[in-house]
């Protein structure tokens, strides 16, 4: 009989379709994996650039990964048999971000918040940096235009920060990623964004209008290089032993400093009677106005009232008598220069003396300090200044001084106080409620030390100078209001009343001509052309980046927040603004509950990390690895001068004569965490970072092991929903793993609570390297390797001990990259994406896993810890009474073991 042939099936345009659809994907997925390959070449390569010696040889095809159709790292292949964290690293935050694990919509599950099922929100900024980058994009138009700012102009050199910018701004944010921080790169913000502009300027003008924000003319910490302003932050005071040298910019030789000089002013009226003063400054002396003696001092009393005669541009200068003098340093007579010296600044203001400025904003005497010194600069007219005293008599000599110099750390300029009209921020108040929010728990520090310096800051606040004389930044939306009217007096520029600020040009003429009570087309306004502080725009960070001053979602859902990590160097600077302006502008609301603040990181030796010094550590470079070549030549393509440069060579050279090694991201986290503690500083060793990589491979093998123990093939090992305890038949060792992991658990909880994550680091390596690996695993071998072997231990086959202690393993491997993810998130995706899941897990990723919690994990049993302490106290003794005996971790568990047998039986 003949079967007739069936004819093929008429496909519908829905199957079609389908079809089509498959064979898209499919042809995507080849290309996707053609570039992996590509990537993975590349990777090789970087490996192969960190001049990283092999240790053994490696089959390269171990490390060659790939996408599955689905969009994550494959990880049906075979585990490679050593741990590379190039390969570990790949392709796991692209896959994390693509997700969306780290959006607060995704349902949550930084650091364990979001494993423990709450809504996260870590939202990624930078900052414009205003004088920091205004300085480096002067420094290169310099070095390859020969030019500065003032001759391309304003609006040309804005350009060219934008374009530095844009071909570096990316560096920082690669950074982040490669250190796989858990931030929503959606919301991302950089501070001269839109919406930031427009937050800052609401804020500007709210404050202005509400007398918060002032104009006034006082003394500033001036750089005549970037001719600014400058905060205290920007301030380095550095302490000059006696008569130094150092180099100052624009100067080609360098200027002596730590030298005190005498003088002395004749009394005006007497007959050659002379009053002798001293200064480090001698150059200030030109805009001295007055010498203050104090008032007990009997050497000087009957001068109090009297006049000197200032020698150069013929000025009478009274004699005054102030308590802030002592009697007992140099002569106990000071020259008062109130437009240039701090302390002078205050004795001018209680005796109404004048401020004489002697100097243009970029530090050249100006005309009103005499024919001989007008148009010097300023160092220059020093040595001018003695030959002339030395002329007339007057100069009494000089000596090496101790003494505290400002610079400014952006120029390396010594600063001079002059006085300028600026935008000032009353603190005062700001100030008292934000101590209030401290001191009664509202606002909480940690460490609790730095309460102290919150409160010594705050209690002594001076009212904030929050406008400079730079390009780069966002420029005061305030307006000088000229009135055009005849028999109008010109305005003072310094005098708040003729300014307005407003939100735009059309809005600052409707309100000056409403304020003056004149028509708006006699009202001609200019601009502010200063920029607000960078710290300014910084502290409206909680609120700014949620969409304020609309009231966004974001605003509502996530503000205010609930904790700020940061440097304790800008607990003022930057924390205090922000509770400033968040109280201010939010209705009195905190931005922030909880404040941790972390140590700063300087190199090994404990020194301030520094370009000049060579010892920046770029962690992209410890995650990778480089040559020494490779970091002398970065230095070569920066901006430091041939000095500096051969300094900074030398300490490379030094500390790190080989490079530094691969050492990975995981490494590089978990080292930053355990050398965390409540210290000022941590010096960090890229040594000890290195350690911890080992520790990597230390988990690695570990849990390669414990793969091969689960079965022949992962896949047909399935645990239980839930952890389940087997009391008649676990051994002595079990119980005690259990036991441990339990502590573990605790530890890791408690000390992320408390923010102790050197405990946290402790805990999970002291479980794994000493306790599973070391002993546990060591101690399983026997009964994984005793094949066919059906001995009875507490009533059960050898194989049904096999099952309980797989099932403790598996328990041990996946608990433990669970606590381990938030600290090493590669090593323990890349392993947890392997490990055999229970039937009741749905997250897709380790990251949104939930976090293991110390009520889950009551395992603590004293008889097992106690036997096992007994069983380490009697091989350490034995180890001290023989140099050749030692307990294998076998032996120990059968000690273990045997004990608890006989307990059981007595």
């Amino acid at each position: 009989m003949v079967e007739e042939q069936q004819q093929p099936k008429q496909k519908t345009e829905k199957e079609i379709a389908r079809e089509k659809a498959k064979a898209e994907k499919l042809a995507k997925f080849a290309a996707k994996q053609k570039k992996i390959e590509e990537d993975a070449n590349k990777s090789s390569q970087n490996v192969k650039k960190s001049g990283k010696k092999a240790t053994q040889n490696v089959d390269a095809t171990e490390f060659q990964w790939s996408i599955d159709p689905d969009g994550r790292k494959d990880v049906s292949k075979i585990l490679p048999s050593t741990y590379s964290p190039v390969y570990v690293e790949a392709a796991w935050y692209d896959w994390w971000e693509r997700e969306g694990f780290f959006r607060p919509e995704y349902g949550g599950r930084d650091l364990t918040h979001r494993m423990c099922g709450k809504t996260v929100l870590f939202v990624p900024g930078c900052d414009h940096a205003g004088i920091a980058t205004q300085v480096v994009v002067e420094k290169k138009l310099e070095r390859e235009c020969g030019l500065n700012r003032h001759q391309i102009g304003r609006e040309k050199f804005i350009n060219e920060v934008w374009k530095w910018k844009n071909n570096k701004g990316h560096i920082i944010y690669d950074q982040i990623r490669k250190l796989g921080a858990g931030v929503d790169w959606d919301r991302a913000v950089f501070m001269m964004d839109q919406k930031i502009v427009r937050a800052v300027t609401e804020a500007f003008v709210q404050m202005h209008e509400k007398g918060v924000i002032y104009r006034s003319k006082r003394l500033v910490n001036w750089s005549c290089t970037l001719r600014s302003a400058i905060s205290d932050i920007e301030v380095d005071k550095k302490e000059i032993e006696g008569r130094t040298f150092v180099s100052v910019p624009s100067y080609k030789e360098k200027v002596e400093l730590g030298v005190l000089t005498e003088f002395a002013y004749p009394v005006e009226g007497s007959s050659g009677e002379e009053l002798v003063v001293a200064t480090t400054r001698i150059e200030t002396m030109l805009g001295d106005v007055a010498v203050a003696v104090h008032p007990d001092d009997p050497r000087y009393k009957h001068l109090i009232g009297k006049n000197c005669v200032h020698p150069f541009v013929q000025r009478s200068m009274p004699i005054i008598a102030d308590t802030f003098v002592d009697p007992n340093f140099g002569t106990g007579a000071v020259k008062i220069t109130p437009a240039h010296d701090h302390n002078d600044y205050e004795v001018g203001v209680r005796h109404s003396l004048p401020f004489i400025n002697i100097l243009s904003d970029d530090g050249i005497l100006l005309p009103n300090c005499g024919e001989k010194f007008a148009g010097m600069k300023r160092f220059d007219a020093r040595k001018k200044i003695m030959e002339e005293l030395k002329a007339l008599g007057l100069y009494k000599g000089d000596k090496g001084h101790q003494m505290i110099v400002p610079f400014c750390s952006r120029s390396n300029d010594v600063i001079e106080p002059i006085v300028k009209s600026q935008w000032y921020i009353r603190c005062k108040d700001m100030a008292e409620r934000a101590l209030n929010a401290v001191s009664s728990g509202n606002l909480k520090i940690v460490p609790e030390s730095h309460v102290k310096t919150w409160n010594n800051w705050l209690g002594e606040i001076k009212d904030w100078c929050i406008s400079r004389q730079i390009w780069w930044g966002h420029q005061i939306p305030a307006y000088f209001v000229t009135i055009n009217e005849p028999g109008r007096i010109e305005a003072d520029p310094s005098d708040d009343t003729y300014w307005v600020s407003a939100r735009n040009k059309h809005e600052a003429k409707s309100k000056a001509a409403s304020k003056f009570g004149v028509s708006a087309d006699k009202i001609t306004l200019k601009r502010d052309e200063d920029v607000l502080d960078t710290w300014f725009s910084a502290g409206l960070w909680p609120f700014s980046v949620m969409g304020w001053p609309e009231k966004t979602a974001d605003m509502q859902n996530f503000f205010p927040g609930h904790l700020m990590e940061t440097g304790h160097d800008i607990l003022f600077f930057w924390v205090a603004r922000m509770v400033f302006m968040s109280q201010e502008l939010c209705n009195g609301q905190l931005p922030f509950k909880e404040i941790f603040l972390h140590a700063m990181v300087r190199d090994a030796h404990g020194r301030k990390m520094s370009k000049s010094l060579g010892n920046v550590i770029d962690p992209l470079d410890v995650i990778y690895g480089i040559s020494l070549e490779e970091l002398h030549k970065r230095l070569e393509d920066g901006n430091l001068d041939s000095k500096e440069l051969s300094t900074a060579k030398a300490g490379q050279r030094r500390d790190y004569p080989q490079g530094i090694p691969e050492c990975g991201t995981d490494a590089l986290r978990f080292a930053l965490m355990a050398y965390t503690t409540q210290d000022r500083a941590i010096n960090l060793d890229v040594l000890r970072v290195r350690g911890y990589r080992f520790f990597c491979n230390k988990i690695w093998q570990g849990v390669r092991f414990v793969f091969s123990q689960l079965g022949n093939n992962l896949k047909e090992y399935k645990p239980e929903s839930d952890f389940k305890r087997y009391p008649d038949i676990e051994t002595m060792t079990d119980r005690w793993i259990l036991s441990r992991l339990g502590k573990c658990v605790a530890d890791c909880n408690s000390g992320f609570n408390k923010y102790n994550f050197r405990q946290l680091t402790t805990a999970l390596y002291q479980f794994w390297y000493y306790e599973f690996c070391d002993v546990y695993l060591e101690s399983s071998k026997p009964i994984f390797f005793a094949v066919g072997n059906q001995a009875v231990e507490n009533g059960c086959s050898n194989n049904k001990q096999i099952e309980i202690v797989r099932h403790i393993l598996y328990h041990c491997v996946d608990t433990f990259l669970r606590l381990a993810s938030p600290i090493m998130p590669f090593i323990t995706e890349e392993l947890w994406q392997r490990l055999p899941k229970r039937q009741n897990e749905m997250a897709k990723s380790i990251c949104v896993a939930a976090y293991p919690e110390p009520e889950q994990y009551s395992f603590h049993d004293e008889e097992a810890e106690s036997n096992a302490e007994l069983i380490r106290k009697i091989a350490l003794a034995k180890a001290k009474g023989s140099s050749t005996t030692k307990d294998s971790p076998e032996q120990c568990s059968e000690m273990m073991n045997d004990i608890g047998k006989n307990n059981c039986t007595t």
